[in-house]
This record gives C-alpha cells, sequence and structure tokens, in this order.
C-alpha cells in the first residue's frame, strides 16, 4: 500500500495491536496477519514479528507480545511464541 512504501512499515489488517504501542523510528517494522500486539509496548525500527514459513494449517503462525514489552532495533520474532509480561527483546 501506500503507507507501507512511504513509511517503510507493513502491519497485516488482521494483526492484533493493544493500545499504547509506540513504534519509535518506524522505518523497517513488520507486524504479520495473526501476530497479536499487547498494550504498552515501546519498539523499536527493523522489528520483525513474522512466521517461521512453515504450514500450521490454520494456526496462529506469528508472535503474541503481552503487556509492556519493549523491542529494540533489529528484534527478529519468528512463529508461534509468547514474548511475556515486562520483557525487553
Amino acid at each position: 500500500s501506500f503507507g507501507a512504501a512511504l513509511f517503510s512499515v507493513d502491519i497485516h489488517p488482521g494483526a492484533k495491536i493493544g493500545p499504547g504501542v509506540m513504534i519509535d523510528h518506524a522505518s523497517g517494522v513488520v507486524i504479520g496477519g495473526t501476530a497479536v500486539v499487547g498494550s504498552d509496548i515501546y519498539m523499536l525500527h527493523h522489528v520483525t514479528l513474522g512466521a517461521t514459513g512453515k504450514p500450521v494449517h490454520g494456526s496462529q503462525r506469528h508472535p503474541t507480545i503481552r503487556d509492556g514489552v519493549t523491542l529494540g532495533a533489529g528484534a527478529t520474532i519468528l512463529g508461534n511464541v509468547v514474548v511475556g509480561t515486562g520483557v525487553t527483546v
């Protein structure tokens, strides 16, 4: 889309994103379609919340990020994993 091209951010419309998410220096951020992002998240540039590419037959393919998480620059989290409350990656 135009927004993705302009800002280099790709957030799938199916992703569930809570309130208070801060995407700082948003360049290069990718959030996949089954990702769940909690509230009060601080995310820096070049973060990927993606799938592994392995078929999972309709189940969740992307990560779940709990509340209060900090995702540092270049963090790549792939697959159906959970990042716990208050964790820094």
